[in-house]
């Protein structure tokens, strides 16, 4: 509250100033009552744009010195590498591009300022300059795009070759649940249709089809490193998006239709935790929740690191809560996990009250 009233008289008494100044200017009898802009006026805008442009290039700078630190830390998927060093390059042609063309539109503006007696000269074109600022973003552009386009499709080539695990990511407001394809990797057959709540069929699965009695139904996703992975996504009710940051990864999940993406793991929740990026973010994190403690506020324990797949879709009132823990161990550490889970069959069969999928989390 005294930030705020201290701000509001500043703003106040700022006002006031310039009030005054007004007035002040008003009441001498020699000043120019003509609005149009002098030498004077014009060599003062002209420092102006200057200034401005030095003002932009320190603050951007400023920027990636100040919250570089933010970033992402490398990418945890076989694609990820490609990926960042495609954005990279991408970022360096529009800095390198912006400081060009900022500094020329700030130049020409002090340089071409209006000076008495002078007068504008009638350029009507010049086809060699047209041209030249025409082919070279086109080229660029076009080298891009293809970059692009062929990158996008070494990451969307979701097949089944590679023997990949199977996954469903099932998206709902506001949760996420995972399904694995069993022993046989293979999904059975679901609708929402086929969501039957008393007999505990949260995810619509058919009863009748062999291919799902072996499915296995979670609430936190586990990975098994340098395994490709078939991610098969579904939503209940609204669009979402199954977004995994640090795998690169990100796929709507459309209700009525079934979105694919696929990813190999290239390291470890454990690996990852020892990142010096990573752990210099949760150091910074738990001095922050260490102060938060102190002052006996909420949210204040000790936090670590954990990849997670989150909705990157504003899909209702909770949307920023909907997320799931995703884990990536050794493969001996996710056959251990997964032969400890019911499968689907066996929750029907026993006709439990709980819900249909497994409620207790998987030890690290």
């Amino acid at each position: 509250m005294t930030t705020l009233l201290i701000f509001i008289v500043l703003v106040l008494v700022a006002i006031a100033i310039w009030q005054m100044t007004k007035i002040f200017e008003l009441s001498q009898l020699r000043t120019e009552s003509s609005q149009i802009a002098n030498d004077g006026d014009n060599k003062n805008n002209g420092y102006m744009l200057f200034a401005f442009m030095v003002f932009t290039y320190l603050i951007t700078i400023f920027c990636f010195w100040k919250y570089s630190k933010f970033f992402l830390p490398d990418a945890s998927s076989a694609h990820g590498e490609e990926y960042d060093y495609l954005l990279l390059v991408s970022f360096v042609i529009i800095f390198i591009v912006q400081f060009i063309t900022q500094f020329l539109l700030h130049y020409f503006g002090y340089k071409y300022r209006g000076k008495k007696g002078n007068k504008a000269l009638f350029y009507a074109d010049n086809d060699r300059l047209e041209f030249i600022w025409t082919i070279i973003p086109v080229i660029v552009l076009a080298g891009l795009i293809l970059w692009g386009l062929y990158t996008w499709t070494e990451i969307m080539d979701v097949n089944e070759e590679d023997d990949p695990m199977i996954v469903e990511l099932y998206a709902q407001q506001f949760n996420w649940t995972a399904r694995y394809g069993g022993e046989d990797n293979v999904l059975g057959g679901a609708n929402v249709r086929m969501i039957d709540i008393d007999r505990a069929n949260v995810l619509g699965l058919d009863e009748g089809d062999t291919y799902a009695a072996d499915d296995v139904i979670v609430k936190e996703l586990h990975l098994p490193v340098g395994r490709k992975v078939n991610f098969k996504m579904r939503s209940q009710d609204v669009l979402h998006s199954a977004y995994m940051p640090h795998f690169r990864a990100q796929m709507n999940c459309v209700p009525g239709m079934i979105t694919e993406f696929s990813f190999t793991p290239t390291k470890t929740t454990e690996e990852i935790r020892r990142d010096p990026d990573v752990m210099d973010k949760v150091k910074r994190t738990n001095e922050i929740r260490a102060e938060r403690a102190a002052r006996g506020e909420d949210n204040a324990d000790p936090w670590e690191f954990d990849y997670v797949l989150l909705c990157n879709k504003i899909c209702g009132k909770s949307h920023y809560n909907m997320q799931m823990k995703i884990i990536v161990e050794t493969q001996e550490e996710y056959d251990a996990w997964i032969n400890t889970q019911q499968t689907f069959g066996q929750t029907m069969a026993g006709n439990e009250p709980e819900p249909a999928f497994n409620t207790t989390l998987g030890v690290e």
